[in-house]
């Protein structure tokens, strides 16, 4: 009777624990899904505007000067980060409201003027303040504050790349590398799903790529393949290194924060000049799509990370992601020629083992190749992020990411990447 009663007891929790979560993460995800689509159209009509208007790029230390002022007068309300998003799932760490409109305004103005920079950083930061503040709103606990914080980060995320499920297993992994956040699996899935669909209502389509060429699953293509990855793993160290090195470096020597995003926008706007080309400004998604076509230029990945380090390092806003996209595809397109890939293919492999390497989610990658380029060459995309993981260390671009589990061995190491 009683082991009767407790079953019961045990599944009306369940119960109420399931629609209260559906109710809650539909809402997450109607208001990211919202602001993610604004945030989306923004975006590419400013990028637009910048394409159109070249001269814009002349304008970006003008604007980082904008956005670092916007930044310094909320400095009391401590670090506007990702990091601190990801630090509020594993602690007491509060996400304030005014992150929201100071990431989207400073992404905006770093699009329009031709910084190097993408767009997931805004979508997780958008996503955890959405989140954490209707959190504060429904006067959650903490436990629940982690979850709908995740949600959040998932809904905005989903409405910005159209990749739900991407968008939910990342958040679910990307906080605690080795340790899977499940109890959020359902909010954050259902929040993603809502956030895409209302993206799609909004006329965004997801971020999708045909393959000119498959190639079969072949012993021979397999090893070329993890060949590559390990390559791409190196490049995924020397970009989060860059950018850290490069921001160490701008303190150390140019302690005046506005100098500092002057000086770093000035040479963003030198180097395009030196270069004759604005491929490198702004988030690269032609590149990106002429190099999944098949064409690249082999220098492209080092002068994007370049770029990138310099924007980032100097105070613009947005993210790295799009730009590691942007580096693993030029650079998978050279070197998956050189190994006797098909061009376009290897270009489609690095996009997938950079974004790997860099976020040190391996799920999270393999769901990203599934709905980005389809599942006829999954085991191979599945074999490339399982290298690139490994062979990346413990680095990456979040500082408050942890290691939970070594790469190498079963033990438990509990470490920030490098």
């Amino acid at each position: 009777m009683e082991s009767l009663k407790y079953g019961i007891n045990s599944s009306v929790k369940y119960i109420k624990s399931l629609f209260k979560w559906i109710f809650v993460s539909i809402l997450v995800g109607f208001v990211g899904g919202v602001v993610g689509s604004v945030f989306h159209i923004s975006i590419d009509v400013v990028t637009n505007l910048r394409t159109e208007n070249s001269w814009l790029v002349f304008f970006l230390p003008v604007g980082g000067l904008l956005i670092t002022g916007a930044y310094a007068f909320f400095r009391k309300k401590g670090k506007i980060d990702t990091n601190r998003v990801i630090e509020s799932v594993r602690s007491d760490e509060s996400v304030p409201l005014v992150m929201a409109p100071l990431i989207f305004f400073g992404t905006v103005l770093t699009h329009l003027f031709g910084g190097s920079a993408g767009r997931e950083g805004a979508a997780l930061q958008l996503g955890g303040s959405i989140g954490y503040n209707m959190g504060k709103g429904f006067k959650f606990n903490k436990d629940d504050m982690h979850i709908v914080v995740m949600s959040g980060m998932s809904s905005v995320f989903a409405a910005l790349f159209g990749t739900p499920l991407t968008a939910a297993f990342f958040s679910l992994e990307v906080i605690s590398v080795g340790v899977m956040h499940y109890a959020g699996l359902v909010p954050c899935i259902i929040a993603a799903i809502t956030a895409s669909q209302l993206a799609l209502f909004f006329g965004i389509s997801p971020v999708h790529f045909s393959l000119a060429t498959m190639q079969p699953l072949t012993v021979g293509i397999m090893i070329k393949a993890i060949i590559l990855a390990v390559f791409c793993a190196v490049v995924s160290i020397a970009f989060c290194s860059a950018i850290k090195k490069c921001e160490h470096l701008g303190k150390k020597y140019i302690k005046n924060r506005y100098i500092r995003t002057f000086a770093g926008g000035a040479l963003i706007v030198v180097l395009s000049l030196l270069l004759g080309t604005y491929d490198y400004n702004g988030a690269g998604m032609e590149v990106i799509t002429r190099a999944i076509n098949g064409t690249a230029r082999p220098e492209a990945f080092i002068i994007k990370i370049l770029f990138t380090a310099i924007t980032i390092s100097a105070g613009f806003r947005g993210g790295e992601i799009v730009p590691a996209f942007f580096v693993g595809s030029t650079f998978g397109c050279v070197l998956g020629g050189i190994l006797g890939l098909n061009a376009g293919f290897g270009a489609a492999l690095g996009f997938i083992a950079l974004f790997c390497g860099v976020v040190n989610c391996p799920v999270a990658s393999v769901i990203l190749a599934l709905e980005v380029f389809g599942g006829d060459s999954i085991i191979v995309f599945a074999a490339v992020c399982a290298v690139s993981y490994m062979m990346s260390g413990y680095f990456g671009l979040y500082k408050s990411q942890k290691i939970i589990y070594s790469k190498l061995d079963e033990q438990y190491i509990d470490i920030n990447t490098k």
